[in-house]
């Protein structure tokens, strides 16, 4: 069986047209959509896509503010910066870039975000929200992986999806997108018992928990969709998926790449929602 690639640049490219197109509408109207970016560590990977993130908002027309807290913030410190930015009108949307300092949860420090800023859906009014169904930003990595099953046209709908990881930025509120989808989904984790005997059962495996080449053919039946949200390194300093991409092609039947697939989809949601945010509070 060929195995599809399920790339996101293409998608990532049709979102940020839009982003831009409203962001400059804003711009002329009054000033620039505004991102707060809150940084509390110095990892290596993280470093990267602080860079990576500033480098996309100004291409589309979105001012970027790194706030800078040390690597020795204290989950006091963060809340206080937190609260502070929500009340500020000048700032549209905010999103807490992780990892957190040793003893700083991100359940406990996110509820400092205002709801109508919080763009990457961590705190817990926002994962209410979503699982209620009502009005709010889901974490963009968990919409990314909805919009790409979208865009190329992977029915949802009725089907069996499985989601490996029970994280609160993507797996937990991902099964409630998917529900949302009318989709049947079971979640699974590092406590399943006899992994490859449920995920092969799925129509759609969602792989997102940190740990690459995790899901490997015996994973997954004949003929199913493949959905890699993982970013890990790899012992050449590649960035690598938590799916055996060797092993599982030519059994899956589409399959995303790690890199080009649902990290660049979730930058461009990500920014999309901070041009909505600035829209609303306009």
């Amino acid at each position: 069986m060929d195995t599809t690639s399920l790339p996101g640049k293409e998608l990532a490219a049709a979102i940020n047209a839009d982003t831009k197109q409203r962001a400059a509408a804003l711009t002329e109207a009054r000033r620039s959509p505004r991102l707060a970016l809150v940084i509390a560590n110095d990892d290596p990977a993280s470093t990267w896509y602080v860079k990576s993130l500033n480098r996309a908002a100004e291409r589309n027309g979105i001012a970027c503010e790194n706030v800078d807290l040390g690597v020795d913030a204290t989950a006091e410190q963060i809340r206080s910066k937190l609260t502070e930015l929500s009340g500020d009108a000048s700032v549209d949307g905010i999103m807490l870039q992780t990892p957190l300092p040793k003893g700083v949860s991100l359940e406990d420090v996110g509820s400092a975000i205002a709801a109508a800023k919080d763009v990457d859906g961590v705190s817990p009014l926002s994962l209410g929200l979503l699982a209620s169904g009502l009005p709010g930003f889901p974490p963009a990595t968990s919409e990314a992986v909805v919009e790409l099953a979208k865009f190329h046209a992977i029915p949802l709908s009725g089907r069996n999806v499985t989601v490996i990881g029970r994280s609160n930025v993507v797996g937990k509120p991902l099964a409630q997108l998917l529900l949302a989808e009318n989709a049947t989904v079971t979640v699974a984790h590092s406590r399943t018992t006899d992994l490859p005997a449920v995920t092969s059962t799925a129509d759609v495996v969602v792989a997102a928990v940190g740990r690459a080449g995790l899901v490997t053919a015996e994973h997954i039946r004949q003929g199913a969709v493949v959905i890699d949200v993982g970013t890990n390194e790899d012992e050449n300093g590649n960035l690598v998926g938590d799916v055996d991409a060797a092993s599982v092609t030519g059994k899956a039947s589409a399959l995303t790449p790690v890199p080009g697939g649902v990290g660049q989809v979730t930058t461009a949601l990500l920014l999309r929602h901070v041009v909505q945010a600035a829209e609303s509070a306009r």
